[in-house]
């Protein structure tokens, strides 16, 4: 059995917050979208999410998740060490299948199936993609545009599948329920299941003429712009969830969601530490020794004036207040820090050098 802890590769009491931080970690490298993407560790990775974010789920889990690989179950009667003890043949009369072992506890024992849950089997798949933007860009709110493809909704059917003016007929599957019964048969006995019409994929109805376009399913693949707002002091490796931006569903189903993970890209002057701002400053040797003023030109692209106090050693920091980034969902913005470097020049005039030559004979 399938160690949901190890695949997200977080411990057995990981927070909430721990385990979507490793699943979306681990999602965004094996999307098979993606240039060396993984389908099957894609969906294995989606399949240890889907259980220990659900506190029912993982509560099961964490209970029963090893019975069937020996270990025995909390509160369990002396001797239940797992179906492969107790020398049942598995091909005696009926069809045995280990991966229905949660499906048939679940039965048995009054928990929730997923399977009885209402599932939308036409819901769009959510997409994530990366956004570069300036430095620049997080000084204030901006509007990006940029290009997806992902399925959108077929413009001749409306989504719904059906070639236009002809009828929708009830599904003979399901009998226009959208729900079909699933009966497994075990050495536990009979258990049956409810589960959404794959037929139909719930609607209860099929379209009697599938549509030319999109062959039913109601949406096509193309490329589309996206505008999505990008607020003010985000930082890299922040992601953006824009509702409904994702796949559009099968069918006029509902469509996923987009989320945008943005790298902010580095400056050549400014180097950002969380809200605040380094950057180096070269001054003359002079300024340093005797103090002075200098001009420096903000992020924000305006001029300020740096007092340089006298005696000033290379390397020194001064911090300009307010003049960083602004802090992201929060009032005002980080400092400017601006370190000192003494510009030691090479190239000296001879008027230079002899002033220095004096200065060094006055013993500085």
């Amino acid at each position: 059995m399938k160690d949901y802890y190890q695949i997200l590769g977080i411990a057995k009491g990981a927070s909430k917050e721990e385990v979507k931080k490793a699943y979306r970690k681990l999602a965004h490298k094996y999307h098979p979208d993606k240039k060396g993407g993984d389908e099957a560790k894609f969906k294995e990775v989606n399949e240890a999410y889907q259980t220990l974010s659900d506190d029912s789920k993982r509560s099961q889990y964490d209970k029963f998740g090893r019975v069937f690989e020996g270990g025995q179950a909390p509160g369990a009667g002396h001797g239940f060490e797992g179906f492969q003890s107790w020398g049942f043949d598995q091909g005696a009369g009926f069809d045995f299948d280990m991966g229905d072992l949660g499906d048939i506890f679940e039965g048995a024992f009054g928990f929730s199936s997923s399977r009885n849950r209402k599932e939308d089997l036409r819901k769009g798949k959510s997409i994530e993609v990366s956004l570069e933007i300036s430095l620049e860009d997080t000084l204030k709110g901006v509007k990006k545009d940029f290009l997806i493809k992902k399925f959108v909704s077929c413009s001749r059917c409306d989504g719904v599948g059906a070639e236009p003016g002809t009828k929708r007929n009830q599904c003979l599957s399901c009998r226009g329920t959208g729900k079909v019964q699933e009966i497994k048969r075990t050495f536990f006995g009979s258990f049956t299941n409810i589960a959404t019409c794959p037929e139909c994929d719930g609607e209860g109805q099929k379209p009697e003429k599938p549509c030319n376009v999109c062959s039913g399913e109601g949406r096509i693949k193309k490329e589309e712009k996206v505008e999505v707002f990008i607020p003010a002091g985000i930082d890299t490796n922040q992601v953006i969830k824009a509702s409904g931006k994702g796949h559009a569903g099968k069918k006029s189903g509902q469509a996923g969601d987009l989320y945008i993970r943005v790298f902010v890209k580095k400056h050549r002057v400014f180097e950002r530490k969380g809200d605040d701002l380094l950057m180096k400053l070269p001054i003359k040797i002079s300024d340093a020794l005797l103090g002075g003023q200098v001009k420096i030109k903000t992020i924000d692209g305006k001029d300020i004036s740096v007092k340089i106090p006298a005696g000033t050693e290379s390397g020194k920091v001064l911090r300009v207040s307010g003049k960083g980034i602004p802090r992201f969902s929060a009032f005002g913005r980080g400092d400017l820090y601006v370190r000192l470097i003494i510009d030691v020049s090479k190239k000296l005039t001879k008027k230079q050098k002899d002033l220095l030559k004096s200065l060094q004979e006055e013993g500085l």
